[in-house]
């Protein structure tokens, strides 16, 4: 049984679903059973509610598991609870999404956190895989409302290059480990599409398919950082992704591998492709 958590969110939804689609015995974890997709795209997937502050409901959750597909907004206090669920319950392999740079002395608090839950998953004694992907293309929803409204967007990471990749393909390579884990063990792999691109390719592509200009206007950091508080973000929520945007400027993201071929034997999605299937979106 492979047990996959944040099941609703962009990456677990599609992994539950080409899990299930590929007949492997498949448990969606999540707290809302009302955000199940109702399309049968989870077909024969079972379903169990639990909540990673409630540890009771993982150790329920995790009876039969073999393999845990680990993702979450990556609390230190939720995955760490996770995985000490998985122990006691006798899960033997752990894929986690994790970040691409975590590591205890990262200027970027939320790196630090993956970086002590990657520390705990190892002392636990659990086989176990890191999948890094670069900036997901499904971000740029969060500038949608923007983009119709304004015909442009703000971003604070300069002309930084990064290696976006769609969610869809971190399902995949996810889906690809879960299934098959003894030839992944211990085992990082970093996830990216197919170019190197900045934010004012994502405006290009989006003026070529919206047929109008979409502009991309370049703030600072702080500029930034107070633009998301007004709009409602918690300020250490705002300041620390002010921050990563600031380091994309400095060329922090500006890798590429390929990973998710290796994995999945097909080739990532590029931006054009992740724009295109989405364009609905930024309508």
């Amino acid at each position: 049984m492979i047990l996959v958590t944040g099941a609703t969110g962009r990456i677990g939804s599609e992994a539950v679903r080409l899990l299930a689609g590929r007949d492997l015995p498949t448990r969606a974890l999540v707290r809302d059973t009302s955000r199940v997709p109702k399309d049968g795209a989870w077909s024969g997937a079972e379903v169990a509610v639990g909540d990673f502050d409630r540890p009771h409901t993982l150790d329920e959750a995790m009876r039969g598991v073999g393999t845990l597909l680990l993702i979450s907004p990556s609390l230190p206090g939720q995955e760490i609870a996770v995985i000490d669920s998985a122990a006691r319950q006798g899960v033997q392999h752990i894929v986690k999404i994790t970040n691409h740079k975590a590591t205890p002395d990262s200027p970027v608090d939320r790196r630090r956190d993956h970086a002590r839950i990657e520390a705990h998953l190892r002392a636990s004694g659990l086989r176990y895989t890191l999948l890094g992907p670069n900036l997901l293309m499904q971000n740029l929803f969060a500038v949608a409302p923007m983009i119709k409204q304004t015909h442009g967007f703000v971003m604070s990471a300069g002309e930084g290059r990064f290696g976006m990749v769609d969610a869809r393909d971190v399902s995949a390579c996810a889906a690809a480990v879960a299934a098959a884990p003894a030839g992944h063990v211990g085992r990082t792999y970093l996830l990216t599409g197919p170019e190197l691109v900045t934010y004012a390719d994502v405006a290009a592509e989006l003026t070529h398919a919206l047929g109008q200009e979409i502009e991309y206007r370049r703030i600072t950091p702080e500029q930034h950082r107070e633009a998301m508080v007004q709009a409602g973000l918690p300020e250490p929520v705002a300041a620390s992704n002010a921050q990563v945007f600031g380091l994309i400027a400095e060329g922090d993201a500006a890798w590429l591998s390929d990973d998710v071929a290796s994995l999945t034997g097909t080739s990532p999605r590029g931006l054009r492709a992740f724009v295109t299937d989405h364009v609905d979106a930024f309508r």
